[in-house]
């Protein structure tokens, strides 16, 4: 009985054995990647952190071209997502500059809406029934700031999310909701 044991673990033994000793030489083996080394110790204590408000944020940088773009066929610029307080509404507020371009944009009949391909959602105009759709929606004047919020119920959409916001053939795409 004894010798049937030992016959039938000994693969077994040789298996975990082996494995033990790959495991080993793995460890052993040089890091594919170099470790960064500590800075010395008189430098580290003269640098000191910039404080947060100082930083700047590479994530809700628009490109030049997109500048470009915005300003000369829609007359917008300053393309802001703001997430609320309350995470129940989503801001989209952009600055006129060409009132005729930026007509649809605040067009009635036109249906705006944002979307977050990370959350899978589209949110709407919420419409109030004394107040009406909470948009602006008069005639764009130059150099004055207009603004649409978006429900954002179950708040699905997250500060950090890229978005995209179509308004008609009007379409701003990557913007980084704050």
């Amino acid at each position: 009985m004894t010798q049937g044991f030992r016959i039938r673990t000994w693969p077994l033994l040789a298996k975990v054995a082996c494995s033990v000793l790959l495991l080993g030489a793995v460890d052993n083996l040089p890091a594919q990647t170099p470790q960064p080394t500590a800075p010395p110790a008189h430098t580290a204590a003269a640098a000191k952190p910039k404080p947060a408000t100082a930083r700047t944020n590479l994530a809700t940088h628009v490109p030049e071209r997109a500048h470009m773009y915005y300003q000369g066929v829609w007359g917008v610029d300053s393309l802001t997502v703001k997430y609320t307080e309350s995470g129940e509404l989503i801001r989209f507020s952009y600055r006129v500059i060409d009132p005729e371009k930026a007509a649809l944009l605040n067009d009635k009949k036109v249906e705006p809406s944002l979307i977050d391909p990370q959350a899978g959602v589209k949110l709407v105009v919420p419409v109030m029934e004394k107040i009406g759709a909470l948009r602006q929606s008069t005639a764009p004047v130059a150099d004055k700031s207009y603004w649409i919020a978006f429900s954002n119920s179950g708040r699905r959409v997250r500060p950090g999310d890229r978005v995209d916001v179509e308004i008609g053939n009007f379409r701003a795409q990557g913007l980084v909701v704050e």
